[in-house]
């Protein structure tokens, strides 16, 4: 918590009362990960009984309809958005700012700092990317963000750890909370593919563009020929907004000719169908087990990851910082990037060995409660009170 001594007014709330909790985040219908992230934790704030309102990041221009709770938007570049927003936020108990580089306006979103700066109530910090390697620029973005805000938030250990080694924050003015998830109902007994006699079903799920790793995994499924019954491989998704709108569908594309090129197109299917919450987590609960290919060897906070061991499901996944913190204690097989024999053998690992499967999947339902949105919902809740506690005025 921090140490330092409030810079807000006082606010009205206590621990024991409702709060009115602002968040600045891109907002649904935009497709991106932040964007279902602050949905989910505002769905979950309101069922607690909280007031949210939110401030949408350039969401005027693609967005038909305004929802109730979104009381203003952000507009990189018009400095009028970022005042009209902090006024907005100066009426809560406290402001709850999802970070990336990309979603404010200036060089590296660093007009996100004015808005820090404006609001005049705690300010609580989510931070989604913590570079390894950041830039001269990204690093001071992120350094001023940790001494204007009152609270940093990280969503891992691997996180934690980079961002107080390696950049000069204060460790007292950070917390982590995990990503949240919706979590699937899990049945005492759920049949397996390889007990119902059906052919195993893999997952790869998400906004598809490069990095992603899924043309790694089409090469495995060239070295599975002999498994029975035969695996399938599904990648659902559509191409990454940006991806499309410089490159169009080439990296698909790419991907639909390597599959006919290894001869497992009749394995390998692309599916762009639109799935809300409740039927994206039955989907996936349904695979035998989630493939997370990625390139990336710098990513320290994965939702997909978690939305997978929230559905119970065993992952296999490249050597990225979060996947090696989550599946450490046993609910998936970590293996090298960019290395299709590594995913196949684990793949196979999978398909063949039934106690080391439904091991996998035991601990990932024993980890998913923790995941759940009312869970990080509630935690979020708890910090922000503390944080109205800290900012009320002592009586003299």
């Amino acid at each position: 918590m921090p140490t330092h001594a409030p810079r807000h007014s006082a606010i009205t709330s206590s621990a024991a009362t409702t709060q009115r909790i602002g968040l600045v985040s891109t907002y649904p219908p935009k497709l991106c990960g932040l964007a279902t992230f602050a949905f989910a934790l505002e769905h979950e704030l309101l069922r607690s009984g909280h007031r949210v309102d939110v401030v949408r990041i350039d969401g005027s221009a693609d967005t038909p309809t305004t929802p109730r709770s979104v009381v203003a938007e952000l507009i990189g570049g018009a400095p009028a958005t970022i005042r009209n927003a902090a006024a907005a936020l100066s009426r809560c108990d406290v402001a709850i700012i999802q970070h990336e580089y990309g979603i404010y306006g200036g060089p590296d979103g660093d007009e996100v700092l004015d808005l820090i700066e404006a609001i005049d109530v705690p300010t609580i910090v989510i931070l989604h990317t913590v570079p390894v390697a950041p830039t001269t620029h990204q690093r001071s973005v992120l350094e001023a963000i940790g001494r204007i805000a009152d609270q940093l938030v990280v969503m891992t250990q691997a996180a934690m750890n980079r961002l107080i080694t390696s950049y000069a924050i204060d460790p007292r003015n950070v917390v982590t909370i995990p990503h949240g998830a919706s979590l699937a109902s899990f049945e005492p007994h759920v049949e397996t593919d390889h007990e119902r006699g059906t052919r195993p079903q893999l997952l790869t799920w998400g906004l598809i563009g490069p990095g992603k790793g899924i043309e790694h995994t089409i090469e495995a499924m060239a070295m599975l020929g002999d498994v029975r019954p035969r695996p399938r491989y599904t990648v659902a998704g559509v191409t990454h907004p940006k991806v499309f709108a410089a490159r169009g569908d080439q990296y698909r594309h790419s991907l639909i000719q390597r599959s006919w090129a290894l001869g497992v197109a009749g394995s390998v299917d692309f599916d762009d169908t639109y799935r809300n919450v409740a039927r994206l987590t039955r989907f996936v609960a349904s695979a035998t087990a989630v493939v997370l290919p990625y390139d990336s060897r710098d990513q320290v906070t994965s939702g997909v990851l978690v939305d997978a061991i929230a559905a119970g499901r065993p992952v296999i996944a490249t050597a990225f910082p979060h996947a090696l913190e989550l599946l450490s204690s046993g609910a998936g097989i970590v293996v090298a990037h960019e290395d299709p024999a590594a995913l196949a053998a684990a793949i196979r690992l999978i398909l063949s060995d039934r106690n080391a499967a439904s091991s996998m999947a035991a601990e990932a339902r024993r980890l998913a409660p923790s995941f759940s949105w009312s869970a990080v919902a509630q935690q979020y809740a708890g910090l922000s009170a503390e944080l109205g506690r800290a900012a009320e005025p002592v009586a003299i």
